[in-house]
């Protein structure tokens, strides 16, 4: 294991992220807990995020939340934070990349594709926006895709949706920075998750794939978590309305 970085300036430092649970998002989580940091995450998985919250050392918040439904996304971050404070840090992370051809694509799909990848990370900005107003400042950090940048097939209403969200990091980020707060984008590679290896990957699909990374080793979420970290500290001060690729060169 890498001799990774501590940051001073996480500690208890408020943060919300969302998809916590499991996957890049528990990985997230840990990271921030271990900088001693105050961490509350939302997911629909509630016996996955019960798990994570056992197993973590430090101060952990976690609501069940559907971030389909704008109104318990609200409901579930104004919980978070009398829990731990207004967050200054937002890592929009939650998304899910179920494959779909286009062929079977219904107006309904397409439309619950986008509540799931895309619609609430604009809602979980505008919840916590006001906090960092009145805090002074602030970093989100929005969970892009490599997977438009590289003309993936097999998911197109999942790509449009991972497009969108560095249309909605770069206008945010003017938006905004007028307040101190930052927003960037981290596109992520094909990251080895328990998901990934689940329900993807097999012998001939990994092989093909690295031939197409700079890197000759395969992408664990530990490190989408460190550059998150970097985001959301003060080391970063002068970063926003950027994209951040964790994908070992594959773009």
């Amino acid at each position: 294991m890498p001799d990774f970085a501590i940051y001073p300036s996480l500690k208890g430092k408020s943060v919300l992220v969302t998809g916590g649970a499991s996957g890049i998002g528990a990985e997230i989580v840990k990271a921030f807990a271990a900088q001693g940091a105050r961490v509350g995450f939302v997911d629909f998985d509630e016996k996955t995020a019960e798990a994570l919250v056992a197993e973590t050392e430090g101060e952990l918040a976690f609501e069940p939340c559907d971030l389909r439904d704008i109104d318990q996304l609200r409901a579930a971050f104004a919980r978070i934070a009398d829990r731990i404070g207004a967050p200054t840090v937002l890592v929009n992370n939650a998304a899910r990349d179920d494959r779909h051809g286009w062929e079977d694509v219904t107006p309904e799909y397409w439309d619950e594709r986008f509540a799931t990848n895309f619609r609430h990370m604009f809602f979980a900005i505008q919840a916590v926006v006001p906090g960092m107003i009145e805090a002074g400042g602030g970093s989100i950090v929005n969970m892009g895709s490599n997977s438009w940048w590289e003309k993936s097939t097999g998911m197109p209403a999942y790509t449009a949706a991972k497009s969108a969200v560095h249309g909605l990091t770069r206008s945010s980020a003017k938006e905004f920075g007028k307040h101190r707060i930052r927003v960037n984008a981290v596109v992520p590679g094909w990251v080895m998750t328990e998901r990934q290896k689940e329900l993807w990957t097999t012998p001939e699909k990994l092989e093909e794939h690295l031939k197409g990374q700079c890197l000759p080793d395969l992408i664990e979420p530990v490190y989408l978590a460190r550059m998150v970290l970097f985001l959301a500290s003060d080391d970063s001060a002068m970063c926003s309305a950027s994209n951040f690729f964790v994908e070992a060169g594959s773009v």
